[in-house]
């Protein structure tokens, strides 16, 4: 399985996420954001969490707009896997992938702390690691992860088991204590907390690595 990883100014998750991956078993490429097409053969793409171009104007809104992203929408578009995490899911929904936005957090503070999230879906390539109702702990660090969107937005999200992960206990306001969410093709999800930050035992636990070992094995098929 290849996963290729994307790296903007001000991204400080991308070696995480590239090694959560490589030691879940995937090959890793390292994607800068100034290229306009991904590598041959991806199956996932990262896009990780940081301060790209240092969360001027609003948070991931320049980086949606840099060229890597069209490639990025495009891979998306087609069918193919997008692991978008923190400033990764802003990213995301600047772009449209992911509907919704990500307002200031409820306390206007910056947090950063492990939280319990509550697994909603185990339907997905991201949850297949998990069973529904599973707890399990990862970091957040972010002081942009209010989950909005309209009521219509959430209903359906809801309705069609789009919710991937919930806050057990909402430390930023985000609607309906949602952590994370699926496109409708169940190939892209966008989630504000770290699960690369919690992915082996050195981290202080390890609940975030079940994820990345579902996704390569669920894409491994894949490889040529």
């Amino acid at each position: 399985m290849h996963a290729a990883i994307i790296v903007f100014p001000g991204s400080n998750c991308d070696r995480d996420l590239a090694t959560a991956f490589a030691n879940a078993g995937a090959r890793v490429s390292m994607v800068w954001h100034k290229d306009t097409a991904l590598p041959e053969g991806v199956d996932i793409v990262g896009v990780p969490g940081g301060f790209s171009y240092g969360d001027y104007l609003r948070c991931g809104a320049i980086a949606a707009n840099s060229p890597i992203c069209r490639a990025v929408v495009a891979h998306a578009d087609r069918g193919g896997y997008v692991l978008g995490i923190c400033n990764g899911f802003q990213i995301l929904t600047e772009t449209g992938v992911l509907p919704g936005a990500m307002l200031r957090n409820a306390g206007l503070k910056y947090i950063c702390k492990p939280v319990a999230l509550t697994v909603d879906t185990e339907d997905s390539a991201f949850t297949d690691g998990y069973r529904a109702g599973d707890t399990i702990t990862v970091p957040v660090a972010h002081h942009d992860g209010n989950y909005f969107a309209d009521a219509a937005t959430l209903d359906r999200l809801e309705a069609e088991d789009r919710v991937a992960f919930r806050y057990a206990q909402n430390p930023n306001g985000s609607a309906r204590d949602i952590a994370g969410i699926l496109s409708e093709n169940r190939r892209v999800l966008g989630m504000m907390p770290h699960p690369e930050r919690m992915a082996e035992p050195l981290h202080g636990g390890s609940d975030g690595a079940a994820m990345f070992r579902g996704l390569v094995h669920a894409l491994a098929p894949a490889e040529p």
